[in-house]
């Protein structure tokens, strides 16, 4: 599971999702398009790209990709190693200056890391962005075989168990438009929304199991997934759900709870439940 991109941000509403753009309106800034365009032409599979290399990706021509990226470096946002370019960790501060974005990791680390030591088996949260899940939070065992994800990583979240869940909640004329030119089933969706969880048995990742379940605001609405991914040889699709499911179950009610607390200042004393 790869795909690493810095940018980290707040979900958009359910209302305001959508997998693309949609109409530019007369006051669409079509340079901080491209700007952030050139940002995200960066990947774990291309960590680093000559400037004809960016503007191919994104189709512009040399130039103007060319002063996109020194722009961004003089920022500070890219680092120049000869001809090529590539992000810098400062990029990583776009998504968290976003109080959701600092706040749910926050939130949920702990919850993570009980869930770890009561499954003894690593864990993920993730947010759903341009039809991408992000990776924020991550809690891994201290086994020497194990899964480790980094926090940025990038996925589409049709290949993803977390990404049906995030998938699940989104409205159905969102998700009509996204499933066009995914390869996902609108039935696995429903599957996911009957159920309250999806699992993904070594279809989308060979000789890995996985199983998420969605984190979900006040409104009941889905902000979040978490999710324990396994090796197939440690675990079966049966152990999974008899042994995982339901501490994943309560760890993402718990991690709710935190999140639809007071602020600590208003009630100092008063502490989530362990899972």
């Amino acid at each position: 599971m790869a795909g690493h991109s810095a940018r980290l941000a707040a979900p958009a509403s359910v209302s305001e999702a959508s997998p693309k753009t949609a109409a530019k309106s007369a006051d669409f800034v079509r340079s901080l398009d491209r700007g952030i365009a050139v940002i995200r032409a960066f990947s774990a599979d291309h960590p680093a790209r000559t400037a004809s290399e960016v503007a191919r990706s994104i189709g512009i021509n040399l130039s103007s990709a060319r002063r996109f990226l020194l722009t961004l470096a003089d920022l500070g946002y890219v680092q120049i190693d000869g001809r090529r370019f590539r992000l810098s960790p400062k990029v990583l501060d776009l998504g968290y200056t976003h109080p959701f974005n600092r706040r749910l990791p926050d939130v949920a680390m702990p919850h993570l890391e009980r869930l770890v030591s009561t499954v003894q088996e690593s864990c993920s949260l993730s947010i759903l962005e341009d039809g991408e899940i992000v990776y924020v939070a991550q809690a891994t065992t201290r086994r020497l075989m194990r899964i480790a994800i980094t926090v940025g990583t990038r996925v589409p979240a049709h290949a993803t168990a977390m990404g049906w869940v995030l998938l699940a909640g989104q409205p159905d004329g969102w998700l009509d438009t996204y499933l066009a030119s995914a390869p996902l089933h609108k039935n696995a969706i429903r599957r996911v929304r009957r159920d309250g969880y999806a699992t993904a048995d070594q279809e989308l990742e060979e000789s890995l199991r996985s199983i998420a379940a969605p984190i979900k605001d006040r409104e009941g609405r889905v902000i979040a997934a978490i999710n324990v991914t396994v090796h197939a040889s440690s675990r079966t699709a049966d152990t999974m759900k008899t042994q995982v499911l339901r501490p994943l179950l309560d760890t993402a009610k718990a991690i709710q709870d935190d999140l639809e607390w007071p602020t600590p200042t208003e009630h100092p004393g008063r502490r989530s439940a362990a899972c």
